[in-house]
């Protein structure tokens, strides 16, 4: 079973999309050509794929997750411009291989390299990129890494109904112990460039409970009959911290680009 087994309608409705500005970033860190190609590694519902749509001539997406790909094509095919090709293809990193001959311009990896073999697939993506391509491996912080008052006792909300420790669907969440830049500098991509973009959201208590339910740490099933017993905690608990149903948040988006060294 899929780590977000049942994530998915929350998952498409409440995850924040990628920012322009990140957008424009990733776009622009590699050369303007004839038909560019972006392979999208993790796409869940296809957030990066839809912000990427118009500066890509020929996207691949792949997840291991069949409900998110029906979600991002649904959402997505009627938004394909003419000339365009989009493939989503149900695969996990470690294993795709592209199409003969094919090789992409960009890869991005967002919100999801700590799920991934990392060194494994920076080693098979030396084949899969173009020679002046890059990877970009980017995301901003969840819920989970607080950062606000009310993010902090949303949190603590989930410990007590789900325990201490960060779960991970059936399992319990192993975070990675080493930076990214760290792991990029020892693959092919090692000339990395770091960006960091500030974001700021506007949420309510309808859309942080669909936000929780969208992660692995939160989803719906890990609650079980107390699902309800839930909703409610997390409802009074907001109730603390406005009187008008406004949470403001602070966050950003970390972006690595890895190229090949020219030295």
């Amino acid at each position: 079973m899929s780590t977000f087994a049942g994530t998915v309608n929350h998952y498409r409705r409440y995850r924040p999309g990628i920012p322009a500005e990140v957008a424009e970033i990733l776009a622009g860190a590699t050369p303007e050509r004839q038909a560019r190609r972006l392979l999208d590694v993790g796409t869940g519902t296809g957030l990066v794929v839809e912000a990427l749509l118009t500066q890509f001539d020929y996207i691949i997406a792949i997840d291991t997750d069949a409900d998110m790909l029906a979600a991002a094509e649904a959402a997505i095919r009627p938004q394909v411009p003419a000339g365009t090709r989009m493939v989503l293809q149900s695969c996990a990193a470690e294993d795709f291989t592209p199409p003969s001959g094919w090789q992409a311009d960009l890869v991005t990896i967002c919100r999801a390299f700590h799920w991934l073999d990392q060194a494994g697939v920076l080693h098979r993506l030396d084949n899969q990129v173009a020679p002046d391509g890059a990877v970009a491996i980017f995301g901003d912080s969840s819920f989970w890494a607080a950062g606000s008052p009310w993010k902090s006792a949303v949190r603590s909300v989930i410990q007590d109904f789900l325990g201490e420790e960060r779960r991970a669907g059936g399992g319990v969440f192993r975070h990675h112990d080493r930076p990214y830049s760290e792991i990029m500098h020892e693959s092919t991509f090692n000339d990395v460039e770091e960006l960091r973009v500030p974001v700021h959201r506007t949420w309510s208590t309808e859309s942080i409970l669909g936000y929780l339910y969208s992660t692995s740490f939160a989803a719906p099933q890990l609650f079980g009959d107390r699902l309800k017993e839930f909703e409610t905690a997390i409802q009074r608990t907001l109730a603390r911290f406005s009187d008008n149903d406004i949470f403001e948040e602070d966050n950003e988006f970390l972006i690595r680009i890895g190229r090949r060294s020219r030295s």
